[in-house]
């Protein structure tokens, strides 16, 4: 990752992808903490944060219920994520001794791990055939570590990356930001629920009280934004996501608010 000044994020309204694109496959940069200095002021730190919020502007004061497009590129990635939560039903949890980190999950990521280009491949056009190996790297890292059976919110940030990939080289546009978040995301957070429960994961990294959720953080950013211009009160708004203990704040519609869990 290289270390330079920092350019402004994309114009969002733009959306045509660059007529010629290099891809490489990703690899680690980060292993200091200097080395979060050099990510803070890449280009790739300042498309990241754009999209994230970017979508958030794009769900401020909308409702799950709100009326939005679903394009073709959406139905797609709502398709692969479909796949993934198939493949757990067919791949049970193992009888073990310990209560944590069912090895099924091996078995089920060991899937995923084979398969991931040729999901991403599913969502892809064909003249962007050149990007799926890298894009399906981020694929991968969104669901989990196989070796610690665990799920952080660094594997949903992986995911968000997966997105901007797919937003970077034109396969998702400026009018898919609603469904984006409302569809997409919306459909990957109740995979990643069914994987945790499933195979019992481990939260990775918890910061205990530090942290909001041991699982999810984005949530609390794209569900603050719904909450926006909300004529109830806030703590009305909270309490169903604090007595079930979950992230999602995303508002539906009326009579009260509750979070899609």
């Amino acid at each position: 990752m290289a270390e330079g000044e920092r350019h402004p994020p994309p114009d969002s309204s733009e959306e045509t992808p660059p007529a010629t694109q290099n891809f490489i496959i990703p690899k680690k940069e980060i292993h200091t903490v200097p080395d979060m200095g050099k990510w803070k002021r890449s280009q790739a730190y300042a498309d990241y944060i754009g999209f994230i919020l970017t979508l958030n502007e794009g769900v401020k004061g909308k409702k799950l219920t709100f009326d939005y497009k679903v394009s073709e590129a959406i139905e797609k990635l709502v398709a692969l994520l479909d796949t993934l939560d198939r493949w757990i039903d067919e791949t049970p949890p193992v009888d073990q001794p310990s209560r944590f980190g069912n090895k099924a999950y091996r078995t089920w990521y060991a899937k995923l791990d084979q398969e991931a280009e040729n999901l991403v491949a599913s969502v892809v056009p064909t003249h962007l055939a050149a990007a799926v190996p890298e894009v399906a790297v981020y694929l991968k890292e969104a669901v989990g570590n196989s070796t610690r059976i665990d799920y952080g919110t660094g594997h949903e940030a992986a995911f968000a990356a997966f997105l901007c990939c797919l937003c970077k080289i034109g396969v998702l546009r400026v009018d898919d930001q609603v469904a984006i978040v409302f569809k997409v995301f919306d459909r990957y957070l109740e995979v990643m629920r069914k994987l945790q429960k499933t195979y019992r994961m481990e939260p990775a990294g918890s910061q205990g009280v530090w942290g909001l959720d041991d699982f999810q953080f984005l949530p609390f950013i794209w569900g603050s934004s719904q909450l926006i211009d909300e004529d109830r009160p806030l703590c009305r708004a909270l309490q169903p996501a604090v007595e079930h203990q979950c992230c999602p704040l995303m508002v539906q519609s009326e009579p009260g608010p509750h979070p899609h869990v």
